[in-house]
């Protein structure tokens, strides 16, 4: 779940790393109540899952209550790169002596999570990378000892920030390894942070994903997954609970994991045709996951054929097999199933499709053989 800047600086908050004061609105009166509530000037920014908002418009500054006006109603409804702006985020406007940037991940390759730091910020840690990468410090935090403060002031020296935020970045990078971890966080970036005039560095921007599958553990992480970018597709696949992303293709694909499921999206490729979407039914294959998903892929009008893809592990063949076949009673299908059905009962599970086998709902062998048929389908 990737969050919004102004839902990643709660975060950030709520682990007592500093932000600037602002609020959340949805329209224009609401953005030019909370800038005079908050004094001017104010920075007024366009709350899209994207970035290059300065570039497009969406980041202004205003200095009184007619800039913030213009300002917020130039900005919501504003396009930027496909996101259309529903909210914007009206803050304080902070002086800035200096940017840095900071960041905690995994590091797959080495099974640590791995901190950047660098004294250039402001920009795309990629432009620094490919520029000047040896303005990156990183640090590898072994998971069972985590980071400690001396460790974090080492890393800070590396990066070769200015002395006066010293002491402010590693509270705050302290903070932030906290809030990664414990937020069970794939990603926390804070680019710029920030040095003032006066001494004090805090976050002036956040970029944060966490980890969907922690939503159980954290109460509060619903309201997160409530403002995640969904087309009409994506958003029905996920009020069912399906793991669904919607492309671009004429291939319909339903498979059981995420592994064989962006397989199937490859052999379609190479098969000569698009995949229409990525779903993955997971070991759940019954009639009511069935039908679901089915549906999800109906409701598409890109979509002229189906390919349904299940390797039997712990999911059993004559269960997806009785899961389809009621499925295909429940939904009024527009286009023709090619099903691939191989593992654990895979037999008993094609025997029980084969009297319901027609030019609507056929079957192949193989994968690549399935694949190709489903092109074919799509194609005619």
């Amino acid at each position: 779940m990737d969050l919004l800047e102004y839902q990643g600086k709660q975060f950030f908050a709520s682990y007592g790393i500093p932000v600037s004061a602002g609020e959340a609105c949805q329209d224009v009166e609401a953005a030019v109540a909370a800038a005079d509530r908050i004094g001017y000037p104010v920075v007024i920014k366009a709350q899209v899952h994207t970035g290059g908002r300065g570039k497009a418009g969406g980041i202004k500054l205003a200095t009184n209550s007619a800039e913030a006006r213009e300002h917020a109603g130039n900005i919501l409804g504003l396009d930027i790169k496909g996101h259309i702006v529903q909210i914007v985020w009206v803050e304080v406007a902070s002086d800035i002596a200096e940017e840095y940037y900071a960041s905690f991940t995994l590091d797959r390759s080495a099974k640590l999570h791995l901190g950047m730091l660098s004294a250039e910020g402001g920009v795309e840690i990629e432009t620094v990378a490919d520029e000047n990468p040896d303005a990156i410090a990183k640090i590898h935090v072994n998971p069972v000892q985590g980071l400690t403060e001396e460790a974090c002031r080492s890393w800070v020296e590396a990066a070769k920030l200015n002395p006066a935020a010293t002491e402010g970045s590693v509270e705050i990078l302290m903070k932030l390894y906290t809030a990664y971890v414990d937020g069970d966080a794939d990603l926390v970036e804070i680019n710029p942070l920030i040095l003032t005039p006066t001494g004090e560095v805090h976050a002036l921007d956040a970029k944060v994903s966490l980890d969907s599958n922690a939503i159980y553990e954290h109460p509060g992480y619903e309201k997160y997954d409530e403002t995640q970018p969904r087309d009409e597709r994506e958003l029905a696949a996920h009020k069912k609970g399906l793991q669904y992303v919607g492309l671009d293709g004429t291939v319909g694909v339903i498979a059981n994991g995420a592994g064989l499921a962006m397989s199937t999206v490859d052999v379609i490729n190479q098969a000569g045709g698009q995949a229409a979407n990525f779903l993955d039914i997971g070991g759940g294959a019954n009639a009511d996951v069935m039908a679901g998903a089915l549906e999800v892929i109906n409701n598409d009008p890109d979509v002229k054929s189906i390919f349904i893809n299940i390797f039997g592990g712990i999911t059993r063949g004559e269960e997806v097999a009785n899961g389809i076949v009621e499925a295909m009673a429940r939904v009024k299908l527009d286009s023709p199933i090619v099903i691939r059905l191989d593992g654990t009962n895979a037999a008993e599970g094609r025997a029980i499709l084969k009297p319901h086998l027609s030019d609507r709902l056929m079957m192949e062998d193989t994968m690549l053989s399935a694949a190709a048929k489903a092109v074919q389908l799509a194609e005619g």
